[in-house]
C-alpha cells in the first residue's frame, strides 16, 4: 500500500537485491498486489515489478495497467492471499488514516505488517502491538524512525538486557537543517525555503517545524525501548518557529537543536541550548539519538533520518527479519 517515493524505492530495491536476498536468506518474495492513491494492480502469480514501475512513471498512476483491478484498498487487503502487508502510505499524525485502517485490515485477515508509516503507531502503538502479539502475528516498523539508520534495532539488539532510563534525540532532519543554516546568520524563513528547495521540507512544513514529526518518532522510540505505553497525547510539543540564534550564544560554543526527550519526567519535544561538542549537535539534515542505559551509560547513533532509498532499506531489513522468524522462530527486534 503506497507507491510514492518510498514505495517505488522499495520495489526497485527488491529487484536489485533479489539474488543476494535469496542466496543469503532464502528470501524470494512475490509481490501480488500494489496500490497507489488512485488505483490498484493484482496478479496472484506475482506482478511484473519492472513493467509496473515503468507504467507508474509514464502514466503517474496504475490506471490502464494490464493487471489493474477495481477493488478498494480495504477489500484488497481482505481478499488478496498474501502473508505480509507492506504499508507505506503517507503519515497522517492526526487520524493515522488510511494507514491505520490498512494495518487493522491486515490484522483481521491474518497478515503480518511491515510499515514505515508513523501515523498509526503514534496514535495507537501500544494497542496495535498487543493485538498483533495476541493473534501470533508480527508488526515491524524500523523504518518509522531514522529512515535507514537502525535506531530501533540497535536499542533492542545491542542494549538487550539493560533498562533504558532516557532517550534524547534530534529526530527531524528538516529542523536540524534549518537550525544549522541559522547558525550562519540566515533567517528562519530563508532557511526553511532552502530546506523546501532541497526536498527536506514539504510545501506545508507544519509537522516538521512545529515538532509533531519528532513527537511521533519519540512515541515510537519510547514505547519500543522503554515500554512506556504512550501516544501522541502524552507528548508536550514546542517547535522552532520562534527560535533566535544569538551570536553571543554561538561565541560561547553553544547552539540550539530541537530535542525530543523521554525520561522519568515524561515526553517532550522542544528547542534546547546545547554545547557544540554534544553528540546530538549533528550537521545538515542528519538525525542522532542517545540512549542512556542504566548500567552501560550513554550510546549515540547518528545517520540519515529520511530518504526513499534509506527507508526502503529498512523495509527490506524488516522483511528479512520476518522471513527468519517465520522459518524458525528467531526472535524479532
Amino acid at each position: 500500500m503506497g507507491l510514492g517515493v518510498v514505495g517505488k524505492a522499495f520495489l526497485r530495491l527488491l529487484m536489485v537485491e533479489r539474488e543476494d536476498l535469496y542466496r543469503k536468506y532464502g528470501l524470494d518474495p512475490s509481490v501480488v498486489a500494489v496500490a497507489d492513491s488512485k488505483t490498484a494492480a493484482y496478479n496472484p502469480l506475482g506482478l511484473n515489478i519492472e513493467r509496473l514501475l515503468e507504467h507508474k512513471e509514464r502514466v503517474g498512476s496504475l490506471e490502464g495497467y494490464p493487471d489493474q483491478i477495481d477493488l478498494d484498498t480495504k477489500s484488497l487487503i481482505k481478499e488478496v492471499e498474501a502473508e505480509v502487508l507492506v504499508e507505506i502510505t503517507p503519515s497522517n499524525l492526526t487520524t493515522g488514516e488510511p494507514g491505520l485502517s490498512h494495518i487493522k485490515g491486515a490484522l483481521i485477515s491474518g497478515k503480518h505488517v511491515i510499515t514505515a508509516n508513523k501515523g498509526p503507531l503514534a496514535i495507537e502503538m501500544p494497542a496495535l502491538v498487543e493485538l498483533f502479539d495476541h493473534k501470533g502475528l508480527r508488526i515491524l516498523f524500523s523504518g518509522t524512525v531514522g529512515g535507514g539508520t537502525p535506531f530501533l534495532k540497535f536499542v533492542k539488539k545491542c542494549l538487550s538486557g539493560e533498562r533504558i532510563v532516557s532517550i534524547r534525540g534530534v529526530l527531524n532532519g528538516t529542523t536540524n537543517y534549518i537550525l544549522n543554516r541559522m547558525e550562519h546568520g540566515i533567517s528562519f524563513q530563508d532557511a526553511l525555503k532552502e530546506a523546501q528547495e532541497k526536498g527536506y521540507a514539504e510545501a506545508d512544513p507544519t509537522n516538521d517545524v512545529d515538532g509533531w514529526d519528532s513527537a511521533a518518532k519519540l512515541v515510537i522510540l519510547s514505547n519500543w525501548a522503554m515500554d512506556s505505553g504512550v501516544t501522541m497525547s502524552d507528548v508536550t510539543v514546542k517547535g522552532i518557529r520562534d527560535v533566535v540564534l544569538h551570536r553571543d550564544l554561538l561565541k560561547e560554543g553553544k547552539t540550539i537543536r530541537l530535542i525530543a526527550t523521554s525520561d522519568d519526567e515524561g515526553l517532550r519535544v522542544q528547542p534546547e541550548v546545547l554545547p557544540r561538542n554534544d553528540p546530538l549537535v549533528v550537521p545538515d539534515a542528519l538525525n542522532a539519538v542517545s540512549f542512556t542505559a542504566e548500567i552501560s551509560g550513554r550510546h549515540t547513533l547518528v545517520g540519515k533520518g529520511a530518504g526513499g532509498k534509506e527507508t526502503a532499506a529498512a523495509l527490506i531489513r524488516d522483511l528479512v527479519e520476518l522471513k527468519m522468524y517465520m522459518r524458525g522462530g528467531v526472535g524479532l527486534c
